[in-house]
């Protein structure tokens, strides 16, 4: 989907996606002292504004002009420490070693593209930091619900960990199960910490 796209999926409704954070963005960033983020694909920043709660200072990149504002809006609201940046990913120029985490929460992109951001999460990452990817896993497909259909886009504990090993020690890699109603879903959940 494009910018355009997801422009009219955010102005269908008042907000898109829940106010918390991802569960998993929760889980494993919650131990984490607080430093400065990058959080790719924020869309309304949900996730940035949590970690801008808990003392980060956060650059939240997203290509849909709404999500951007929503994000903006929200953060002047709370008065957090949220840069909202109106950026696509895969073109996107991050600061080298800058950043104790990054966060892809939720990013699907061909493969190509997607080799991009993770190869841009590494080099944005100082030493030490933090990567973490959570998304859609490849065996929702046929064993869990909702994310996307197209197997092309979506993501694999197996070729997270092969992006992020030449740069990084993988600490977390599983396929984890999170609830959906009365189904589940099934996402990829990997943390990093770079080398």
């Amino acid at each position: 989907m494009d910018a355009n796209a997801w422009d009219e999926r955010y102005r269908a409704a008042e907000r898109l996606w829940s106010a918390e954070p991802n569960r998993w963005v929760a889980r494993e960033a919650a131990g984490l002292a607080p430093g400065r983020a990058l959080d790719l694909a924020a869309g309304e920043g949900r996730n940035a504004l949590w970690l801008a709660g808990r003392g980060w200072r956060v650059d939240a990149v997203d290509f849909s002009p709404v999500a951007v504002r929503r994000l903006a809006e929200a953060a002047d609201h709370r008065q957090a420490e949220v840069r909202a940046v109106e950026a696509d990913v895969t073109r996107y120029t991050a600061e080298d070693a800058a950043y104790d985490l990054v966060l892809l929460s939720y990013l699907h992109l061909p493969p190509r593209d997607m080799a991009r951001v993770l190869a841009l999460a590494c080099r944005a990452a100082r030493p030490g930091g933090t990567l973490l990817l959570v998304g859609h896993d490849v065996a929702n497909l046929e064993h869990g619900t909702g994310g996307p259909q197209d197997p092309q886009v979506l993501s694999s504990v197996e070729g997270v960990e092969a992006a992020w090993e030449p740069c990084a020690d993988v600490v977390v890699a599983e396929v984890a199960r999170r609830p959906v109603g009365e189904a589940e879903a099934l996402d990829t959940v990997v943390r990093a910490v770079r080398r």
